[in-house]
């Protein structure tokens, strides 16, 4: 790879980012959620999972390098 994997990764949810937020307004502007309770149990899935997302990239990068260390 020419960059590292922490950048590439980064770069890649500037691009994903958008994304999901235009996803997210979507359902939300629908009107498919009407009560506060299913508004807070949308919103307390969607940022866990974008940052569960977002986080297992650097997990996944870790277990990587630990796995070409024992290879060399």
């Amino acid at each position: 790879m020419k960059y590292s994997f922490k950048r590439l990764w980064n770069r890649t949810f500037l691009f994903v980012g958008p994304a999901w937020y235009l996803l997210v307004w979507m359902i939300w502007s629908s009107g498919q959620m009407q009560t506060t309770g299913e508004q807070i149990t949308f919103l307390s899935v969607v940022i866990p999972g974008f940052l569960l997302i977002y986080g297992s990239g650097f997990f996944i990068e870790e277990w990587h390098n630990r796995k070409q260390a024992k290879r060399s």
